[in-house]
């Protein structure tokens, strides 16, 4: 079984000493966000093949990655930097820390360790195409050498998602826009191109409509990758989670509406305020994380 730590929030970022609690008892709780059933997720042991970690700072985990690679247990890290700017994203660590924070990865513990994401690919006043294009490639240069791979994907507007940007758009003073089918295979291609020269091979999450000679589709929950990283096969069953979605079988242990860093477009959590309350009131030594 591969843990994803987590989809649903920032981890490494805000969690970290809870998550080195979790690790100690060896287990987490987790909450099924639609029906409410918690469950059991072991942490080590032969059930647990590897980890994946979705952040946008690493920097506050860095201790509970020494400690996997002590275990043997081998680990990916899915890492944001889209180098946006404030009112789109509020808090997150800027893109030069970012981007010194996956050459850490990359140094630390091989280049296979981390991906870049360059997602959600936003179209507002503030980034427009041409933003998307200049941005990524400068972080396309600096992330050279450390990454093998970026994924990107066009932002999904949910119904809390376009409630949030445009509370955001009142207060910033921009407007945003779902971009047409052919404007986004454009910048795809713009952005392909751009991957190549630096050698990443560019994918695409779960949006096969745009899925071409481009963009092939992605495995964020990816066990070939972990294999490598491990040094032994580790199987797994496909179970995507959305049409296109070519992630291996894994088990979150995040929760919804607990990440305070404050992204106008975050599809997971409703409100910031309601966010940075979860933070600060959470129980490290608790076996879930919850909202209170």
């Amino acid at each position: 079984m591969i843990v994803s730590a987590s989809y649903r929030t920032d981890i490494p970022a805000f969690y970290a000493k809870w998550f080195l609690a979790r690790l100690d008892e060896g287990r987490a709780q987790a909450v099924n966000p639609y029906g409410g059933q918690r469950y059991d997720v072991p942490l080590s042991g032969p059930a647990v093949d590897g980890f994946v970690f979705w952040t946008r700072n690493i920097a506050p985990f860095r201790p509970a990655l020494e400690r996997l690679a002590g275990l043997d247990a081998p680990f990916a890290v899915q890492f944001t930097v889209t180098g946006y700017p404030r009112p789109l994203e509020r808090s997150v660590a800027d893109s030069a820390a970012a981007v010194n924070q996956i050459r850490w990865l990359a140094d630390r513990f091989g280049a296979r360790s981390a991906v870049w994401r360059y997602d959600p690919i936003l179209i507002t006043d503030l980034t427009p195409i041409d933003f998307h294009q200049d941005t990524f490639a400068r972080l396309a240069a600096a992330l050279a050498g450390a990454v093998d791979e970026v994924t990107v994907s066009f932002a999904t507007v949910y119904r809390k998602t376009a409630r949030n940007l445009d509370a955001a758009g009142r207060r910033h003073g921009f407007t945003w826009r779902d971009a047409d089918h052919d404007e986004k295979r454009a910048l795809l291609a713009k952005l392909a191109a751009i991957s190549a020269d630096h050698r990443m091979r560019l994918t695409l999450c779960t949006q096969p409509s745009l899925v071409g000679p481009e963009a092939a589709p992605a495995a964020c929950i990816d066990a070939a990758r972990l294999s490598d990283i491990a040094g032994r096969p580790i199987a797994a069953k496909r179970k995507g989670n959305r049409p296109g979605c070519l992630c291996a079988e894994s088990r979150d242990i995040g929760a919804y509406d607990t990440c305070p860093h404050g992204c106008a477009y975050c599809y997971a959590v409703q409100s910031r305020d309601k966010a940075v309350k979860a933070h600060s009131t959470h129980d490290s030594k608790a076996p879930v994380l919850e909202i209170r």
